[in-house]
């Protein structure tokens, strides 16, 4: 039997707890009052439950949305590539350093993140490695420059937690994989 697709003000709601979600979320943390997300998104306590029993599944929802937002960013046909994969850099470091809380609240001693992680991790990776391929093409950036390098180095500094310094720290890394 094929899945009921759902009714307009269903996925309305669920768009308006989700957009509160990210907005409270971002205000107060993971373990901001879920009974503020739902009067922030101007829907009662029991509506939000039916769309999200628990908070590790609204929790999970925001962060798969935050990990698409930013894979979809990418854009694989920017006239300038090399300044795509850095642009897109910049915000992959910003993500981290402004989400790694959310991200944090869903691991469990349980270990039943390790799949939602693999999945995000695998979008985010093909998302760089397709970035560093068209930079690579173009002549904007060594052959031999990773996309998981990159990553991880973006990650370093998203976790340094000094955004004044992250775009010196950026170009840091820019100009270490420019061709001379």
């Amino acid at each position: 039997m094929p899945a009921r697709a759902r009714r307009s003000d269903a996925r309305d709601n669920h768009a308006l707890l989700l957009a509160a979600a990210k907005e409270v979320f971002a205000e107060d943390g993971p373990d901001a009052p879920l009974d503020r997300i739902a009067r922030r998104a101007g829907i009662g306590n029991a509506t939000m439950y039916r769309h999200f029993p628990s908070r590790r599944e609204l929790v999970t929802a925001v962060y798969a949305d935050e990990v698409a937002s930013l894979t979809s960013r990418a854009r694989l046909d920017a006239a300038d590539p090399g300044a795509e994969l850095f642009g897109w850099l910049a915000a992959f470091v910003e993500h981290v350093r402004d989400k790694r809380d959310l991200a944090l609240s869903l691991t469990t001693p349980a270990g039943d993140h390790e799949v939602l992680f693999a999945r995000w991790h695998e979008t985010v990776n093909e998302t760089a490695a397709a970035l560093v391929d068209r930079a690579k093409a173009a002549g904007a950036v060594e052959p031999d420059t990773d996309a998981l390098d990159l990553l991880l180095l973006g990650t370093g500094i998203a976790l340094t937690n000094v955004p004044a310094r992250t775009p010196r720290l950026l170009d840091l890394v820019r100009r270490s994989v420019s061709p001379p």
